[in-house]
């Protein structure tokens, strides 16, 4: 059955084309994605993201848990209300999921992973919760806005009690704070989000989300739908659960070294398999690509490298650069000149780093002839 977020109806009350979306209802766009896609770059967007999954941990030994359970060390969090991004690995170094972890005190994190995900999450956590008596508590409760660009963070900051205005204008980035709004809807407030843009993703009551919705929207920022979401993203360089990795795919082939910590002495799942592959120095690379020709990548062309074939893995048409982008994964080693097979015509590309635009603005050398 597919599922629906307490936003549903006044998703259709605005125009939204909706579409199934992991099993859920969810708005692709409200009249023109590439409109929402400038909006949230150039002014501010809210998107319901409802659908993803929260889930509280507690007990005495949720951080030996967790230093087990992640790839990245849990330790870095030095202050409550700091967050961490990390991968979920299986003993193999596939990525069962990757989420963000929030240290709220030292018997309780909260957890927010995706929502295709979140059956296999769920039964994962509580097999390996349960040797640590670590209580896994998902929250169906809590609904999840993303509030993204220049301006929302200013917005925000309005909506909130006014003597706790300035801890939030103060909140630094990867970190939350638990906050009141000036009409008493408690808001966990976190300066995270999947855009590349400033801004915040607020969990809040699911009996107070449509009212705060509309709050937002009178204040002057605009809906916006999982379309723009998936372009301003991969924009921004991230990945994409199940497109750009999975459990077949180790953080190294995902690009996604810089989550890994190998702290010593920190036998965490996956470890083993990924210090084979780190030693080995064969591990697939995902790359950055810019297509300066007219035409979009897409999800499985074909890529053809100095080191042998690969294949695209997000790609689309970027409003921001007004060229094709796209990430690949391509074998290991020297790259040469790279091209993609577009409709049996092999089209030159160029490699850049990512992201490819943050905060508005080319990157770098992604706009650069080659």
């Amino acid at each position: 059955m597919t599922q629906k977020t307490l936003l549903n109806d006044t998703h259709r009350a605005l125009g939204a084309k909706m579409v199934d979306f992991g099993g859920w209802d969810m708005p692709i766009h409200y009249g023109s994605q590439l409109d929402e896609h400038h909006l949230v770059r150039r002014e501010s967007g809210v998107f319901d993201v409802s659908h993803m999954t929260v889930v509280d941990l507690r007990g005495d030994q949720v951080k030996p848990f967790l230093r087990r359970l992640l790839a990245n060390s849990i330790d870095k969090l030095k202050a409550p209300g700091k967050a961490l991004y990390s991968c979920m690995l299986n003993p193999r170094g596939g990525v069962i999921d990757d989420l963000i972890v929030y240290y709220l005190g030292d018997d309780f994190f909260r957890m927010v992973v995706n929502a295709s995900t979140r059956e296999k999450d769920l039964a994962w956590l509580r097999e390996q919760a349960a040797p640590f008596g670590v209580s896994v508590e998902q929250r169906p409760d809590l609904a999840i806005l993303a509030v993204q660009g220049p301006q929302a963070r200013e917005i925000v900051i309005g909506l909130a009690r006014e003597s706790e205005r300035e801890a939030l204008t103060k909140l630094g980035r990867f970190a939350a704070l638990q906050v009141q709004s000036d009409d008493g809807i408690e808001l966990f407030v976190a300066r995270t989000g999947y855009t590349g843009e400033d801004g915040f993703e607020i969990l809040l009551p699911q009996d107070a989300v449509v009212a705060f919705w509309n709050r937002l929207l009178a204040a002057g920022v605009k809906p916006a739908g999982l379309g723009a979401r998936d372009t301003l993203r991969l924009e921004a360089g991230m990945n994409l659960y199940g497109q750009d990795m999975d459990e077949e795919i180790s953080p190294y082939e995902a690009a996604l070294a810089w989550t890994v910590s190998l702290d010593e002495g920190r036998d965490f799942i996956g470890r083993d398999a990924l210090e084979a592959q780190k030693a080995a120095g064969n591990a697939r690379q995902m790359i950055g690509l810019v297509m300066d020709e007219k035409g979009v990548l897409r999800h499985g062309q074909a890529v053809t490298t100095a080191g042998g074939q690969g294949e695209i893995l997000s790609g689309t048409f970027s409003p921001t650069l007004a060229k094709g982008i796209a990430f690949a994964r391509v074998p290991a080693g020297e790259l040469g000149d790279v091209t993609v097979d577009i409709r049996g015509r092999q089209v030159p590309v160029r490699v850049v780093k990512f992201p490819f635009v943050r905060e508005g603005q080319a990157q770098p050398g992604v706009l650069a002839d080659a």
